[in-house]
């Protein structure tokens, strides 16, 4: 196993990594919309926030040697349904190959974001 660590997405809040590849496979913790270089929340809506969340996903598979077209499975949780369609049309910019999802509304995201997303995705 590998630890995937960079700083041009958030550190990890908590006891775990950013990102660990296995077996071919890189399995990224969930993305807050937190700007790297400051440490700050990103402000604004859902569709500023999903963009953030989503670049720092970003990041993370440079860092471990993939790209979006290479991810096979994405869990995005919202903390309100509402904004389901407001997310998808940020989503779909990045994450053209349309891996498999999962997309669910949670009671509450770390630091009260809108939104967190992770991903599963081939490493070569």
């Amino acid at each position: 196993m590998k630890v995937i660590s960079t700083d041009k997405a958030p550190a990890a809040i908590g006891p775990y990594s950013q990102g660990i590849v296995a077996n071919g496979m890189l399995f990224a913790s969930g993305q807050i919309p937190i700007i790297p270089e400051t440490g700050e929340l990103m402000a604004g809506d859902i569709t500023d926030q999903a963009h953030q969340a989503i670049k720092n996903v970003g990041e993370i598979l440079k860092a471990a040697g993939s790209s979006f077209d290479k991810v096979v499975k994405t869990t995005c949780f919202l903390a309100d349904m509402n904004d389901f369609a407001a997310f998808n049309a940020v989503y779909e910019q990045y994450f053209t190959g349309k891996p498999a999802r999962s997309c669910v509304a949670v009671k509450t995201l770390p630091k009260n974001v809108l939104c967190e997303v992770e991903v599963t995705a081939v490493v070569e």
